[in-house]
């Protein structure tokens, strides 16, 4: 029975087929015979003859022919044996939990010393574990590394349908039904020219000086020429000693060109150029930073310069003195340590006052909106906005979704006033039924979309005006035809005040609106004691002579009890780190806006002596919410970004949702303390330098 089995198939077929035949014969010689007898006798004769020597064929000859057969499947199974064992792509055969069961020379040889003892797979390429092996269904590909070479394992599941042959074939003691076939393939220098031609492509870079004028105007003249020569100097130096080649645009700007390999240096380095350029001094009284914005990573030369020149419109709009590296995938930020200063002259505000002027003349429709839980500087900002719509005969409306206790009191003063529309404040839903094509939407106090108070209108308006004071981040409204981001400004209030003074001749504000915008700007400086510089005060000097009253704002804006009850017991919960450094907590509960409190406690905790930075937590609708501010050398915006917020240098702030309250203070440490040891680190590698 065994036997038969063995012959079925093609091969038992071609050892039956002369009997077929004979019968096919026979079956001729009946026809002939009946035609013509004497035919069919000689056909007969012949027909015997035929039978007898395929019967002794069929008999005699196959012992002899499948001992033939066998011993040829045996030369075969050597043969495919002794391919597979001198292969040179290293080859194995593992069982499902990664147990080797046989391996090729190649393979060996590649696992040779100590490791050639080693059984299991797991233990030469870490990343397949247990469960890889025991999930895989089909062929996978992972990357991997052994001693010195880099390498692409392939993985193939195996069903072997005869236990003994394969035992026979690959030489295991034990086999299973189950196995894994490995291929090893050798990608070592494939990866390394492919990182030869990455280290070779260009990366294109832009460099401008924050504070070019202000530098110059602070020297004599006849030492202005040397200031810039050793700037020059400063720069060539550093771009030639990585290979690379520099072009000087403008009197401020410099466009330069290094391979990429070189810009890991620039990372480990921190962009050294950015305080070896602060060491240039001649007498100038004020050191000159600058900005440096790389583009790399894309597919061709020119996108590599656009990434360069958003990498630096980046840095620019974070306030200077730091370096911005724009690739495809990701945003990385360096520097940022210096406070940037102010520019003196307004003829940015001018241009740019000009330039939306015409976007509102060729629009019938206004929507202005601030950013959530918006402030009064939020608020006044928009009101000012609102102000230049009316004054160009446009219809404009302010998106607000909730009105938080600090812009309440300022909000009724418009609400139910006939000096303004009904329809003056509208939420997000009945903004975007008004939405059409001649529609502008301006975005105040904010520069990141997610947290406006309407995003889904940022997606509807194609034309889009952003006013903000705050640094920028990787988050950024990409579509604004118009962006006018000033970080050096004390509040978006300052710059609206600014560009009313430009955008039309003969603006007359009321008093609310005078107010309102005065408001922003005591309240984001703390009463001009924070960011407020000279173009600060020229606002609220107009400010004041449009109708803003000092006394009036005052009374808007005091405390009741429950709140101040609330802010002092969170500043004597404050919990002091390194002797500068103080963290705290505010109870949000019964207080209608616990966040508008949590700012203003972390402005109180930087009225003690010693303290150089406050942050304070405060928990609202789920979200923990984090208030942070400085003086001095202390970069918050710096903190707070890397928990996903930002801000200013000295102002910033932070949203954590998924956290308790004593995880986000253990994630504020731990921030808090890799800053410390960065800071020593710097310090230290000063000293040896």
């Amino acid at each position: 029975m065994k036997n038969q089995k063995k012959r079925k198939g093609q091969m038992y077929a071609y050892f039956q087929w002369p009997l077929y035949l004979g019968v096919l014969v026979i079956c001729m010689n009946v026809v002939v015979g009946a035609i013509n007898l004497s035919a069919g006798l000689v056909m007969f004769f012949f027909t015997l003859i035929y039978l007898g020597i395929a019967g002794a064929i069929y008999v005699y000859k196959r012992k002899g022919l499948l001992p033939g057969l066998v011993d040829f499947s045996a030369d075969y199974a050597w043969v495919q044996k002794k391919l597979l064992m001198d292969l040179d792509i290293p080859y194995a055969m593992t069982d499902e939990t990664g147990h080797i069961l046989w391996m090729n020379q190649c393979f060996s040889e590649l696992v040779q010393g100590e490791k050639s003892k080693i059984r299991s797979i797991s233990v030469l390429f870490p990343e397949l574990t247990k469960d890889v092996l025991e999930k895989l269904k089909e062929k996978c590909s992972i990357h991997t590394s052994l001693g010195d070479g880099k390498y692409r394992v392939d993985l193939k599941p195996v069903r072997i349908q005869g236990i003994g042959e394969a035992e026979e074939l690959f030489g295991a003691e034990e086999t299973a039904n189950e196995m894994i076939a490995v291929y090893l393939f050798d990608e070592t220098e494939i990866l390394r020219c492919r990182q030869e031609i990455n280290d070779q492509k260009m990366v294109a870079g832009l460099i401008y000086l924050d504070n070019y004028d202000e530098a110059l105007e602070s020297v004599e003249e006849v030492r202005r020429s040397l200031l810039t020569a050793l700037i020059d100097r400063k720069i060539n130096k550093y771009i030639s000693g990585m290979n690379g080649i520099t072009k000087k645009l403008e009197k401020d700007k410099y466009f330069f060109a290094i391979k990429q390999r070189y810009v890991q240096e620039l990372r480990d380095n921190r962009f050294s150029l950015l305080e070896e350029v602060k060491t240039v001094n001649i007498g100038n009284e004020m050191a000159v930073t600058l900005s440096i914005g790389l583009g790399m990573g894309g597919e061709t030369y020119g996108q590599n310069y656009e990434f360069s020149r958003m990498a630096i419109d980046m840095a620019l709009g974070r306030g200077g003195d730091q370096a911005v590296i724009k690739s495809a995938e990701k945003i990385e930020y360096f520097g940022g340590k210096s406070q940037q200063a102010e520019k003196t002259t307004r003829v940015k505000a001018r241009v740019k006052a000009h330039a939306l002027r015409e976007l509102m003349e060729t629009k019938d429709r206004l929507l202005i909106m601030g950013h959530k839980l918006g402030d009064i500087d939020s608020f006044g900002a928009s009101v000012g906005i609102y102000r230049i719509a009316t004054a160009l005969n446009k219809k404009a409306h302010i998106v607000i979704n909730d009105v938080t206790s600090s812009v309440r009191p300022m909000m009724e003063r418009f609400v139910n006033n006939p000096d303004y529309p009904e329809d003056l404040f509208l939420n997000g839903e009945q903004a975007a039924e008004l939405v059409d094509a001649n529609t502008i939407l301006v975005v105040v106090d904010v520069n990141r979309p997610s947290i406006t108070d309407a995003p889904a209108l940022l997606k509807m308006v194609k034309t889009i005006v952003v006013l903000d004071h705050h640094r920028q981040s990787s988050e950024i409204i990409e579509n604004a035809v118009l962006s006018y981001v000033e970080p050096y400004a004390s509040s978006a209030c300052e710059m609206v005040a600014e560009v009313l003074q430009y955008i039309a001749d003969g603006i007359k504000m009321k008093s609310q609106e005078a107010d309102a915008m005065y408001a922003g700007i005591v309240i984001d400086t703390n009463n001009f004691t924070n960011q407020a510089g000279v173009r600060t005060f020229e606002a609220a000097a107009y400010l004041r002579r449009s109708g803003a009253d000092i006394t009036r704002v005052r009374k808007l804006f005091r405390d009741d009890m429950a709140e101040y009850k609330v802010k002092a017991k969170a500043v004597d919960k404050a919990e002091v780190f390194e002797g500068a450094f103080a963290i705290s907590e505010c109870q949000g509960e019964g207080i209608e806006n616990p966040t508008i409190i949590a700012a203003q406690t972390a402005n109180e905790l930087l009225g003690i002596k010693g303290i150089k930075a406050s942050v304070v937590l405060t928990e609202y609708q789920g979200v923990i919410y984090l208030s942070a501010r400085s003086i001095d050398e202390v970069n918050v915006q710096v903190m707070m970004e890397k928990l996903g917020g930002g801000g200013h240098r000295a102002i910033a702030g932070a949203q954590l949702r998924g956290v308790t309250m004593e995880e986000a203070k253990q994630r504020l440490a731990a921030k808090e303390a890799a800053r410390q040891a960065a800071k020593a680190a710097a310090t230290a590698q000063q000293e040896v330098s």
